[in-house]
C-alpha cells in the first residue's frame, strides 16, 4: 500500500479504541481518545526545556498537540 493510500485508509477508519489498547486509569490519557483531525489545546502548566543544564525555553503558555494513534 502506498503512503497516500495508507493516509486515505486511516482518515476513513472510525475512531474506536482497538481491543488490544490498554484502557487508561484514573488521571491518565490515551491517544486513542484524542480527536481526528488533531487538536491544539492551551496548557498552563510549566514547560521548561533544558539543554546541557541550561534553560533554553520556559513558559506557562504552552500548546499541546492532541493527535490520535
Amino acid at each position: 500500500m502506498t503512503r497516500d493510500a495508507e493516509r486515505r485508509f486511516w482518515r476513513n477508519v472510525p475512531r474506536a479504541r482497538p481491543s488490544q489498547a490498554v484502557v487508561p486509569g484514573p488521571g491518565q490519557e490515551s491517544v486513542w481518545d484524542y480527536p481526528r483531525p488533531p487538536l491544539l489545546q492551551p496548557d498552563g502548566r510549566l514547560v521548561r526545556v533544558e539543554f546541557a543544564g541550561v534553560v533554553v525555553a520556559e513558559t506557562r503558555r504552552a500548546l499541546r498537540v492532541l493527535e490520535t494513534s
